[in-house]
């Protein structure tokens, strides 16, 4: 499945702040704590635990959370399939990128290792 323009834009105005207590729930739900999702998170981003509360705070739009976020280069590991799109498929990058972490949340949550989550070579 490939995203459409319209799902592309729906995915840059949402707000993290939104979704981040999703994230918090779903690992959590899965014995997962909410500082591995952090450790997560800054693998992908390069945030610290008070630049991901300042962020949700100040209900920053993924459009806005990923042009300040600093993408591991790593992060083109990241493969496979989340909410019924192939990752390696998608062509908008902020969606790309939105789908990145939610692969990782959705890994973390299964149990993987961080090693693997974390794509270490």
């Amino acid at each position: 499945m490939i995203p459409t323009p319209e799902h592309n834009e729906r995915m840059a105005k949402m707000t993290f702040a939104s979704v981040y207590p999703h994230y918090v729930t779903k690992v959590e739900k899965k014995e997962r704590t909410k500082d591995e999702l952090h450790q997560v998170i800054n693998w992908l981003t390069g945030f610290d635990d008070d630049k991901i509360q300042s962020l949700v705070n100040e209900g920053v739009t993924f459009e806005e959370f990923f042009a300040q976020a600093k993408l591991h280069p790593n992060a083109e590991m990241i493969t496979g399939t989340i909410c019924g799109y192939k990752i390696q498929e998608i062509d908008n990058p902020l969606t790309k990128q939105v789908r990145y972490l939610d692969k990782l949340v959705d890994e973390l949550a299964k149990g993987k290792k961080m090693e693997k989550i974390m794509r270490d070579t």
